[in-house]
């Protein structure tokens, strides 16, 4: 985008996809470091954050930053530390966002609470949740509670493999660190179901940035804010967003059934397979699952006709 229209102090939608529209996020584990990366790199270039979704395949955020320099700062540094984390695990060679990304400013109340709604819900439009606060990667429940997905957490009850994890998360935090996703797929690998989804929201809770408070503003509350997304999906019109298939659904499935019948212990495993190996497995894919082979495409990361522009 040669002549990125900003405003400084206004809010500014910023979007990201990837090259070939290839999926982006395949666990739990690279949604967090993501979010960490983007929380601690937020802090070093002074952008406030009313909002973030990360999608399978792309990403929204709503950001206020003081001048364009700060702003293309920080997503460059935010996408080349979770891009360097990609490569290693899928295997990967050369670009993985497009370049450059998207932005563009809505000054006023009413284009902020559109872009705010629109961002909030496109979990919803791809039909990955009912509402937009029943999504855990647009952080929307963290508004109202620090443990939206989990039990409450209770240090002194929780397992020694559990206060480990704690003190590592609190520990890269006050350091300024991001977490990889080898640190957390050594801590999530010593906890029961139940202290998993503690130490997600634990992370989440520990790291967020985000400023429920100033996006509040646009809809006179939080709650309030949350109603509208129930009633009123926003809208777009600075980016011509288009979307493969109906559902991003089915990319769960996708993954269970390649760990399935791979005996995969890490989904990205699958990338150690050649692309003529991963091109036949798109097949049986699509004949097992029944799934669009475009989406199937994506996941796989393999080039095919209109596999996938977002």
């Amino acid at each position: 985008m040669k002549n990125r229209r900003f405003l400084s102090g206004i809010l500014n939608h910023c979007y990201q996809n990837t090259v070939n529209g290839f999926l982006l996020f395949y666990s739990v584990s690279e949604h967090l470091v993501y979010f960490t990366n983007f929380c601690i790199y937020a802090v070093r270039h002074g952008i406030r954050v009313l909002s973030l979704c990360q999608m399978p395949d792309h990403i929204h955020t709503g950001i206020i930053a003081s001048r364009p320099e700060d702003l293309s700062a920080f997503i460059r540094d935010v996408s080349t530390a979770y891009a360097k984390s990609d490569a290693v695990l899928c295997r990967r060679k050369g670009n993985l966002f497009n370049h450059p990304f998207g932005s563009a400013p809505k000054p006023g109340a009413k284009k902020g609470r559109t872009n705010l709604i629109y961002i909030g819900n496109n979990p919803v439009e791809r039909q990955l949740c009912s509402k937009a606060s029943d999504y855990c990667w647009n952080y929307l429940a963290y508004g109202k509670s620090d443990h939206p997905f989990s039990e409450k957490l209770i240090v002194r009850k929780s397992s020694w493999a559990m206060k480990k994890a704690i003190k590592v998360v609190k520990d890269e935090h006050r350091r300024g660190f991001a977490l990889s996703y080898s640190m957390l797929k050594r801590l999530f690998g010593e906890l029961d179901s139940v202290e998993k989804q503690q130490l997600v929201d634990y992370i989440i809770a520990t790291y967020s940035v985000i400023d429920y408070d100033y996006a509040a503003r646009f809809f006179n509350g939080f709650d309030t804010m949350i109603q509208a997304m129930a009633y009123n999906t926003g809208s777009e019109y600075d980016f011509n967003e288009t979307f493969v298939g109906r559902s991003d659904a089915c990319y769960v499935r996708i993954s269970k059934l390649l760990t399935d019948k791979l005996s995969l212990d890490d989904i990205h495993e699958v990338f150690s397979l050649s692309e003529g190996e991963r091109t036949d497995l798109l097949m049986e894919i699509h004949e097992e699952l029944g799934l669009d082979i475009r989406q199937i495409a994506k996941f796989l990361r393999l080039k095919i006709r209109a596999a996938g522009q977002t």
